[in-house]
């Protein structure tokens, strides 16, 4: 079990584990998810630490599209945010770059999930280790991490 799921089972939601033999060699952790898990891709979602001065903000993003940061900064009401530094994120999330998922973070981080989640019955997110992701509805995610939806991936 990871943190992620804990969470999950503690809060008692709705949620599915997904398993697969990770490649190091992946050049993307959430496409080979998608292709290994043989789900839409437009339901797998990463999740990437920004930071702004020295607040860090969690960005839940479909995995085939891109952070684009000026639309975040503009959406969460900052001048500026960029990608936060590995050891950093680590540090404050408690899981390896990889392997980060949205829930059960050492800290609860201000977090937005991009807006294309809405249009889901269900996302996948990871469940805090490379090769296994949590499917749940988007709605749960938003509730558990008092997130909000906001438009920031191109």
């Amino acid at each position: 079990m990871t943190p992620a799921i804990n969470i999950a089972k503690k809060k008692k939601i709705l949620f599915t584990v997904h398993e697969y033999e990770h490649d190091p060699a992946a050049e993307s952790y959430g496409v080979e998810a998608a292709e290994k898990l043989g789900v839409d891709p437009d339901r797998v979602f990463k999740t990437l630490v920004v930071a702004n001065d020295k607040n860090l903000i969690v960005a839940v993003v479909p995995v085939m599209k891109r952070l684009d940061l000026k639309l975040l900064a503009k959406a969460v009401g900052v001048k500026k945010v960029g990608m936060a530094d590995v050891k950093i994120v680590e540090r404050t999330t408690g899981y390896v770059v990889g392997g980060v998922s949205p829930l059960g973070q050492k800290k609860l981080l201000p977090t937005y999930i991009d807006s294309s989640a809405e249009g889901c019955e269900t996302i996948f997110v990871s469940a805090g280790r490379r090769g296994v992701d949590i499917e749940l509805s988007p709605d749960d995610l938003v509730k558990l991490l008092k997130a909000s939806y906001k438009a920031f991936a191109k």
